[in-house]
């Protein structure tokens, strides 16, 4: 599935959840004192919530939204990593070219997958092609041809490990500003609470306060976690792209001897 439209779907699956959450589990009639359900039961946090007006859906969506980025990163990662530990697998395909064994080698990048057993497999394989093809190429250009194999594998891979991560960074912003409106409309009840003639509404008043507040909550924990989860897998990619550059380094130096 393209990023894009997977942005989109699980854009509108989690506002749907979002706003049925609101509504109906927040929004339970059981969790306030009154029938307009403004003013919570005393410690029902729920009711608290619900309190913090619409907005609350709206950071409720974008929470969902990072904790589904977060886990189909994990698992997307988890399985670039491959069957076997990089390290691992890598010596034993090291192994495997030393004696000389190319097609061992690639049945292991097959057995293993993952990103660096892709570039691997693409390098091992552009070099039984330029190797076999008996022609009287010299050896450097034939390596120039197996370089360029592995920079095509790369292109390919690279997206697949750094996918959805913008979409991860760009939610933990948006996160800020929704939860910073929420804090001003709830302040602007409360000045409006205050600027009645008389006594003040005490209702609208804590209504206010009580949105400003829960809405700057809301929007700093989901910006929290999408900027702790962003930071967590682009040192997880770099790490990739490491592991891939080091062990395409090595395979090269291999192969030139060969």
């Amino acid at each position: 599935m393209k990023q894009s439209a997977f942005i989109v779907i699980l854009f509108f699956i989690a506002i749907v959840a979002a706003f049925g959450i609101y509504e109906f589990i927040l929004g339970n009639p059981a969790n306030f004192t009154n029938a307009t359900r403004e003013v919570p039961v005393g410690g029902n946090i729920m009711g608290m919530v619900y309190v913090g007006g619409p907005l609350v859906a709206l950071l409720i969506c974008l929470s969902i939204m990072v904790f589904a980025i977060i886990i189909e990163r994990a698992l997307s990662l988890k399985k670039a990593a491959g069957k076997q530990a990089i390290p691992k697998f890598f010596k034993k395909v090291i192994d495997q070219i030393r004696a000389n064994k190319i097609n061992d080698a690639i049945a292991s990048c097959d057995a293993q997958r993952g990103s660096v057993a892709n570039v691997l497999k693409a390098a091992l394989t552009r070099f039984q092609e330029v190797t076999a093809s008996g022609s009287s190429v010299d050896a450097e250009k034939k390596l120039v041809e197996v370089q360029r194999s592995v920079e095509e594998s790369m292109m390919l891979e690279t997206p697949l490990l750094e996918k959805n991560l913008i979409a991860l960074s760009t939610i933990a912003s948006i996160a800020t500003m929704v939860g910073l409106l929420g804090t001003v409309i709830g302040m602007i009840r409360s000045f409006k609470a205050l600027a009645q003639a008389g006594a003040p509404d005490a209702i609208s008043l804590a209504t206010g306060i009580s949105e400003a507040l829960i809405n700057t909550a809301g929007g700093l924990f989901a910006a929290i976690l999408g900027i702790v989860a962003y930071n967590f897998f682009v040192n997880k990619v770099d790490n990739f792209t490491f592991q891939i550059d080091e062990a395409n380094y090595n395979v090269m130096q291999l192969l030139k001897e060969k």
